[in-house]
């Protein structure tokens, strides 16, 4: 089978329990620059599909921070409104996009549009016009942070036949190694992801062979508060001031009590 090529970061050890993540394979949260994590509401998920409401903050420049939970390199295919974060194409999660690696219990942390084997473009939270998906006319998936986990192949390597040298003395066996939605709301009311600053972010080219079906596939859909109210999502009911006996109170003079 072939091995296809896809971009690595470079990642250390997750550690601590996160708050607010989703996902089983792997753990994902959305931060922001300034320290701030999403808060996450879930949603009805079937099947290896999670589903989580997201409060986006219209502004805020984020990270998607990924860790990797299985004993294993996976790939992580990444797509932001709709579009491969790598590549900037239309994306449909599959195993034959462009993908970032994370190492067993590995983490990454993806703050932008790829450009280059150095450099990204941020991610921000803006308007559903202004976001980078509306840039090509595709609206199809606005306001969506979807992850889709595709573990390694795992491939067996027979052991090496070992063979007895003039000196009795069995030769070492050589290491194996294993090669291992719903559309956008309105444009004006929907929030959406632009392409921001450039900063410099590093990667490197590996190989890696992903199983054919995603270990599990991850959506978040970040709206603005206003709008997770008016869903439903969140309670945001008001506290109102008290009624003023002397100005509220309009209308005509009741009867007494006691009378009709």
């Amino acid at each position: 089978m072939r091995t296809m090529v896809f971009v690595l970061v470079f990642m250390g050890l997750a550690a601590g329990a996160w708050a607010g993540s989703v996902g089983d394979g792997v753990d994902v949260r959305i931060r922001t620059d300034n320290g701030r994590e999403l808060p996450l509401y879930p949603a009805t998920s079937r099947g290896n599909n999670r589903k989580v409401y997201a409060e986006a903050m219209k502004g805020d420049h984020y990270s998607i921070v990924v860790r990797n939970r299985l004993d294993r390199r996976v790939g992580i295919v990444i797509a932001v409104d709709g579009r491969n974060i790598i590549s900037g194409k239309k994306s449909w999660l599959g195993n034959r996009e462009r993908m970032y690696i994370l190492e067993p219990y590995g983490e990454g942390e993806f703050n932008g549009w790829r450009t280059g084997d150095d450099r990204v473009n941020r991610f921000y939270f803006t308007t559903a016009a202004d976001s980078y998906a509306a840039a090509f006319k595709d609206e199809s998936a606005m306001g969506v942070i979807a992850v889709a986990v595709y573990p390694e192949v795992r491939r067996y390597e027979p052991p090496v036949e070992l063979y007895q040298g003039r000196s009795g003395a069995a030769a070492p066996a050589a290491p194996s190694v294993q090669k291992r939605a719903k559309a956008a709301d309105r444009a004006e009311e929907s929030a959406g992801t632009g392409y921001g600053r450039e900063e410099y972010s590093p990667v490197r080219t590996v190989e890696f062979e992903p199983e054919a079906g995603a270990w599990e596939k991850i959506y978040i859909r970040y709206e603005w508060r206003e709008t997770l109210c008016r869903k439903g999502i969140i309670s945001c009911r008001k506290h109102l001031p008290p009624r003023n006996r002397m100005w509220d109170d309009g209308g005509y003079a009741p009867p007494p009590p006691g009378r009709n």
